[in-house]
């Protein structure tokens, strides 16, 4: 599954379209022209008849260009630290996919004829610039005819895994290790969000594992948590405070009569654009449930009150009533540190306003400096930077959109290339000008 467990995941998880990848459906058809050409090559027992200039006196009148056996490797040219994923599903699609269809339409699997070496989900590469010096993450010995066609889907599976898991992995890092909740199911086609949601988790662990941290993984979806058993998690959104005509505490009380107590309680309190006001009222009334029930002796309905947090999601073409203008709009819209600040405060002395017997009064203070704060809606690794710099009081950001970005510093396309062919039964240097083949000692030969 993942680097910390040294197991691969199989097809019993990825469930691919093995019948339509081994025809080249995903595939770009130039590699499908190349297998044709190779395959058609090796029926003619064409030989070599052309000049390697690079191969010097080497006799290559037996080579037989059809039946070539090169050695390519995968490597990803983002600068800084990659953690890489997809690595086992690309294994899947070779292991199942290599091979030809002989002269009577069977599929004739070669995967066992290859020599393989991969590393794991959760390692990670560094890449520094320079083309010459890359690390691969996948290397492959074999005829080039039996898997040209898989080059496209295997690339397109690191590079979007090792994305997300990167950008999974650089916010977790400007957030000071806080949680990181996953919320860009909404910005993608459904059909990606399994191998999303595990790109998330690799690196999660990946973070816990570089920094002795126990930051926990939260998804949105079940979908996000299908291939490693994880399960999607939320409260409420905005819409459910619509059904209720925009009373955000009657929408939370709701919830907390009707949903199971373990499901954390956290009120979205942006609706009316007062987040302060909502909180409040909120608060007012899951803290008075919470005390009758506990008055009247039943701690364990009670617990369905016990609110975890406060999510901000102010618009960013808006300022929330709580914060009083500075005059600088950048400063004031959609949820900006001055607003985190005066909601924390807020909460933090609600109680100082409830009519308590003395008794509840150490209690009250408590439950309410329990309450965390979730900050919400077009939240960055650059944002997350500059909360933390000033040290915002937030307890845990909730991310989307950003953490499928790929532009500028953050494009993690994979690529790969032939780096050695074998003639005469040596292996001979044969990389395209300006790269080379590259070296990482977290390459391990895959035996099954």
């Amino acid at each position: 599954m993942t680097i910390f467990n040294r197991t691969r995941l199989t097809n019993d998880v990825f469930k691919i379209d093995i019948k339509r990848m081994r025809k080249g459906w995903y595939s770009d058809k130039y590699f499908e022209n190349i297998g044709v050409m190779l395959s058609t090559l090796a029926e003619q027992k064409y030989l070599f008849k052309g000049k390697a200039l690079r191969l010097g006196d080497i006799d290559l009148s037996k080579t037989k260009t059809g039946n070539i056996e090169v050695e390519m490797q995968w490597f990803t040219r983002r600068k800084g630290k990659v953690v890489v994923a997809g690595v086992d599903k690309a294994l899947t699609v070779l292991r199942h996919c290599c091979g030809y269809f002989n002269g009577n339409g069977k599929f004739v699997n070669t995967w066992k004829r290859m020599e393989v070496e991969a590393v794991h989900d959760g390692a990670t590469v560094t890449y520094a610039g320079d083309p010459m010096t890359v690390q691969p993450v996948l290397r492959v010995r074999g005829l080039y005819r039996n898997f040209a066609l898989l080059e496209t889907p295997t690339l397109g599976l690191l590079t979007r895994s090792s994305r997300v898991a990167t950008n999974v992995y650089e916010t977790l890092m400007a957030a000071n290790g806080k949680p990181v909740l996953f919320f860009p199911a909404r910005f993608d086609l459904h059909e990606v969000q399994a191998a999303d949601g595990y790109a998330y988790n690799v690196a999660v662990q990946r973070f816990n594992y570089d920094h002795k941290s126990r930051v926990g993984p939260f998804i949105s979806t079940d979908a996000q948590g299908d291939w490693w058993g994880g399960a999607g998690g939320g409260t409420v959104a905005h819409a459910s405070i619509a059904c209720f005509l925009g009373d955000t505490a009657e929408t939370m009380m709701a919830f907390a009569a009707t949903c199971e107590p373990d499901i954390p309680r956290i009120a979205l309190v942006d609706f009316n654009n007062d987040s302060v006001k909502d909180s409040l009222l909120v608060m007012q009334r899951m803290f008075a449930r919470y005390r009758e029930l506990i008055d009247s002796g039943d701690e364990t309905e009670a617990k369905r009150y016990q609110l975890y947090a406060i999510r901000l999601d102010t618009s960013s073409s808006i300022r929330d009533v709580s914060v009083p203008p500075l005059g600088a709009p950048e400063l004031d819209m959609g949820v900006n540190p001055r607003l985190v600040f005066i909601v924390r405060n807020a909460i933090d002395s609600a109680w100082c306003n409830w009519q308590l017997p003395r008794k509840w009064k150490d209690r009250a203070r408590e439950w309410c400096e329990s309450v965390k704060i979730v900050a919400s809606g077009g939240f960055s690794p650059s944002k997350i930077l500059r909360f933390e710099k000033l040290d915002v009081p937030v307890d845990i950001f909730a991310v989307g959109s950003s953490l499928f970005a790929n532009d500028g510093p953050r494009v993690t396309d994979f690529t790969s290339d032939i780096t050695q062919v074998k003639i005469n039964g040596e292996w001979q240097a044969m990389s395209k000008v300006g790269r080379n083949r590259g070296h990482n000692p977290d390459l391990e030969l895959v035996t099954e």
